[in-house]
């Protein structure tokens, strides 16, 4: 049988794929740009069929359909490893339920301890080799899918075929259903920055030599700094980040960011995410300069330390005056998660010349 033989004969209906969750089940939507529409839509209207259906996904931008036609979450119970804006508002009225993480770690979890019944990824459409790409977020994708009983993609021309890296694409023979769908991507325009930002992100630079190795948080205060960056005479400048921006693409664009002083990965640009604007997706659309890597390689502090001046630039929540840093939450408050500016700071600190912001 051909791939697309196979293609044709696992082809289905939204409706018809997600008829194979039950109650009581653990089901997957992936992460950031990559979670389900159609298929969100589709287990939805089986609401009053269903009881006690377990979501799990990482940092939603647009809210599931699950979680607004079951305002007492009685039948759909969303649990998120890392809020959003929007998560976190959905957890302060209870329909969101955070899971505690170290981002680098979460691919170990699934291999070792979760149990995934149904897993639903949005995909690139399928290559003649019978490959499906993830997209932009390779993170913990292929670690769901080994895990999962069930895997049912989610085909959309609209999503960027990301290159590797590793883990980024599962093969037609290891799915069993698969839905067509159109939609755009969401996007996350880069925050604004402040005075205080651009006035911090001017303290920062002096900081940065030729050949330094830069990872950016989300924010607004490293997305000054990677627009001055971006116009500095800086040379030979590497990316190693858990999250690629708009940012790095003027970088790039600029001529600063070539990655020729790399230890590991030299000349690509390292990351396992993107969440940004259209422009940010273009950028990474069947680039070979770029290479997306599953997070427990990203963000694992030994990879991030064998590049000599790895910089790792944050924002945090709040500071106190013995130094200590809380990036998290707000009091009792949830407000993220335990992501990447742990395992950044650690190899930044065991960096040769490194440092951490």
């Amino acid at each position: 049988m051909s791939v697309y033989e196979e293609y044709r004969k696992k082809l289905t209906t939204p409706e018809k794929a997600v008829s194979i969750v039950k109650s009581g089940d653990w089901v997957d939507y992936g992460s950031f740009t990559g979670q389900p529409v159609a298929l969100d839509k589709a287990l939805a209207q089986r609401k009053e069929e269903l009881l006690d259906v377990k979501i799990r996904s990482v940092t939603a931008v647009k809210m599931h359909e699950v979680v607004k036609v079951d305002p007492e979450a009685k039948h759909f119970v969303y649990n998120n490893w890392h809020f959003s804006g929007l998560d976190r508002k959905l957890h302060d009225q209870g329909l969101c339920w955070h899971i505690p993480i170290l981002y680098n770690e979460l691919p170990s979890y699934y291999r070792r301890f979760l149990e995934v019944d149904v897993a639903m990824i949005p995909v690139t459409p399928m290559d003649e080799k019978g490959f499906f790409n993830f997209g932009p977020q390779v993170s913990h994708t292929r670690a769901i899918c080994e895990k999962a009983k069930k895997i049912i993609l989610e085909v959309n021309p609209k999503i960027p075929r990301c290159l590797g890296g590793r883990e980024e694409t599962i093969h037609i023979s290891e799915v069993d259903y698969v839905v067509e769908t159109e939609w755009d991507l969401p996007e996350v325009p880069p925050a604004p920055p402040s005075e205080t930002d651009l006035k911090i992100a001017n303290y920062i630079l002096p900081e940065l030599v030729d050949g330094s190795c830069i990872q950016l948080g989300i924010g607004g205060m490293p997305n000054a700094l990677g627009g001055i960056i971006a116009q500095s005479d800086l040379k030979d400048l590497g990316v190693h980040t858990e999250m690629m921006t708009e940012s790095f693409v003027d970088m790039v664009e600029s001529g600063v960011v070539t990655g020729a002083r790399k230890t590991l990965d030299r000349y690509k640009l390292t990351y396992t995410f993107c969440l940004g604007s259209k422009k940010a997706y273009d950028f990474l659309d069947n680039n070979p300069r770029c290479a997306a890597y599953p997070v427990d390689y990203c963000n694992n502090p030994g990879n991030i330390a064998k590049n000599d001046n790895a910089i790792a630039i944050n924002n945090c929540v709040e500071v106190d005056l013995f130094g200590q840093v809380c990036s998290e939450s707000s009091g009792t408050r949830n407000i993220s998660g335990t992501g990447g500016q742990v395992d950044f700071n650690l190899g930044a600190y065991h960096s040769k010349g490194g440092k951490a912001f």
